[in-house]
């Protein structure tokens, strides 16, 4: 018992020693001594997880199905059929009311105690839902000046025979499918959004042309159909407010309406109808990003994982490798409080730094102070394409730099 207590010991002190030791070796450092340009190597664009839109294209190069693109980007995934209606935030409309041209079979619904109207043919060119405190105006306008043409307790909504309408926005006019709704953020509140609400297909047409080439593969196309639908039902399960599901811009996945549909992504989305994936019975968050650079980057959960990807570094992926020179002064400006710039540290990369890995934790010396700050932070701040980074520092001569 003695003995074995001892090796025990003996073996807890050399973990205590060598972790540290471990950890040392894996810091990477980056000495500036004086003026100096900095040398960014990168690889991918986007956070990497999920879905490398190059890599399906590339994949489909090499012949894979949209199936099989889907599969291995999220392994361990199920597939499901997921339809329905989605509420989409339009975050370009800033203005209070919901304005929209005159069309035949013009419809407004009123939400509380339900009814809907058919807007006459009173030669009006625009027609509005007009927020009055908690009540709707809607309104028309001929020439000049807005009318009321009627007005009643609570939110309403536009719809067409068409089933499509053309909402104008800070003075320019897009289409959309769908009805587009006078959504109060707060209940009985005079502020108002407007949320356009329309099947889940029928949006995928406005997103998936923003988010991938349609004149991509049809398989490249299909698989970013899939990931882009299942993304659209993983927010709706889990939505941004309780009066829209989604957003419009990046923040969310881009979508542009009717006015950006493309033939050739129509007919991939057609392709995979209502497809899409489930883990643990729900719909899988499908995160995905414009090229993982080789090597995808684990996420949040057990499908979105660090891997291998042999199909992100064909011919056209001029992401997957990239460089940028920076002069160390502009790094100085962003961080004034370091004073000169004199050294730079990486202390943690994605998956320990087995396979390069996009920059976690990162540290910038100088001879005032310190910075320390992650990956992303410096991405944002220089506008690198990804946090998967390395630096070559050369020195600059103080006469070559003007103003040193």
């Amino acid at each position: 018992m003695r003995r074995l207590s001892i090796v025990v010991a003996l073996v807890v002190t050399l973990i205590a020693v060598s972790a540290p030791a471990e950890a040392r070796r894996r810091i990477e450092t980056f000495p500036v001594a004086g003026a100096a340009t900095i040398t960014i190597t990168g690889h991918g664009y986007g956070h990497g997880r999920g879905l490398s839109q190059y890599g399906a294209e590339g994949a489909a190069q090499q012949g894979l199905t949209w199936q099989q693109i889907v599969e291995f980007y999220y392994p361990g995934t199920t597939w499901a059929e997921l339809r329905g209606t989605i509420k989409v935030l339009i975050t370009g409309d800033t203005s209070s009311d919901v304005h929209v041209l005159a069309q035949p079979g013009l419809k407004v619904t009123r939400l509380t105690q339900r009814a809907t109207w058919t807007l006459p043919a009173n030669g009006a060119r625009r027609w509005r839902l007009q927020p009055a405190g908690a009540s709707t105006q809607v309104q028309f306008k001929k020439s000049i000046g807005w009318q009321t043409w009627k007005s009643f307790p609570g939110e309403a909504e536009f719809s067409s025979a068409s089933k499509r309408i053309a909402l104008v926005k800070n003075g320019t006019t897009s289409t959309y499918r769908g009805r587009l709704r006078s959504a109060m953020p707060t209940p009985g509140s005079g502020t108002r959004d407007t949320v356009n609400l329309l099947s889940l297909e029928a949006y995928l047409k406005g997103v998936v042309p923003l988010e991938i080439p349609a004149l991509w593969s049809q398989a490249a196309v299909s698989a970013q159909s899939v990931a882009a639908r299942t993304y659209a039902a993983a927010e709706r399960s889990h939505p941004n407010a309780a009066y829209y599901d989604i957003c419009d811009t990046s923040s969310c996945q881009v979508y542009g309406g009717y006015d950006v549909e493309h033939p050739n992504a129509s007919v991939a989305i057609k392709a995979t109808a209502r497809q899409g994936l489930l883990y643990d019975g729900l719909p899988a968050f499908t995160q995905f990003s414009a090229s993982s650079g080789g090597w995808t980057s684990a996420g949040s959960t057990p499908y979105l994982v660090a891997k291998e990807d042999p199909y992100d570094g064909w011919a056209g992926n001029k992401n997957a490798t990239w460089t940028l020179d920076v002069d160390d002064a502009i790094i100085e400006q962003h961080y004034p409080t370091i004073g000169d710039l004199t050294s730079i540290e990486i202390a943690t990369r994605d998956g320990n730094g087995e396979w390069g890995g996009r920059v976690r934790a990162m540290t910038l010396f100088g001879n005032a102070g310190r910075a320390d700050i992650s990956g992303d932070t410096l991405r944002t701040v220089l506008g690198l394409k990804s946090s998967w980074f390395t630096f070559t520092v050369t020195p600059v001569a103080p006469t070559a730099r003007r103003g040193r």
